[in-house]
């Protein structure tokens, strides 16, 4: 196994222990709660297999269920942003995604936050619009997903300025 395998591995597992052990309890107002467990889908290598990409991250979202009892929202959530993410990084990154030259590390802090918006956002409304699945609702899901997103484009752009690898 190379060192790059080994990290993800490792980013997987301490990402859902994060999640699950700690920011799982954390709901302020009824309104914030951060998911920065799809800093996985975020960080992933951008020429992954797509097939294996789509299975990790319907995985990540389906352990996520199982520890908050969440009947598959954070599943459906992430397996769509995993498939909206080629769209995402074209769209933000244009030509340096197309020749796959694209690193997270080596982007600046303008087109790094306009990724994280974008799939925080495109996440934030599908969980949101699945767990509480009433249109007559749409005011709350609107708010929960706004106050939510907000709080995890901080917490991710902190977590991504913190820990970011100067080797690649």
């Amino acid at each position: 196994m190379n060192k790059e395998v080994v990290a993800n591995i490792g980013r997987f597992v301490i990402l859902i222990l994060v999640q699950v052990l700690v920011l799982n309890h954390v709901n302020f107002m009824g309104y914030l709660n951060p998911y920065i467990y799809i800093i996985f889908i975020l960080l992933a290598p951008i020429n992954i297999n797509k097939s294996l990409f789509l299975l990790i991250s319907f995985i990540l979202g389906l352990t996520i269920d199982m520890f908050g009892d969440s009947g598959g929202v954070h599943a459906a959530a992430s397996l769509v942003i995993a498939f909206f993410r080629p769209i995402a990084l074209r769209s933000v990154f244009g030509l340096s995604y197309e020749f796959q030259t694209v690193k997270l590390s080596n982007i600046s802090f303008g087109e790094k936050l306009g990724y994280v918006i974008l799939m925080v956002l495109t996440h934030h409304i599908v969980l949101f619009s699945l767990e509480i699945f009433n249109f007559s609702h749409i005011l709350l899901i609107a708010k929960k997903t706004l106050f939510s997103s907000l709080f995890t484009i901080v917490i991710t752009m902190l977590v991504l300025v913190l820990f970011r690898r100067n080797d690649s």
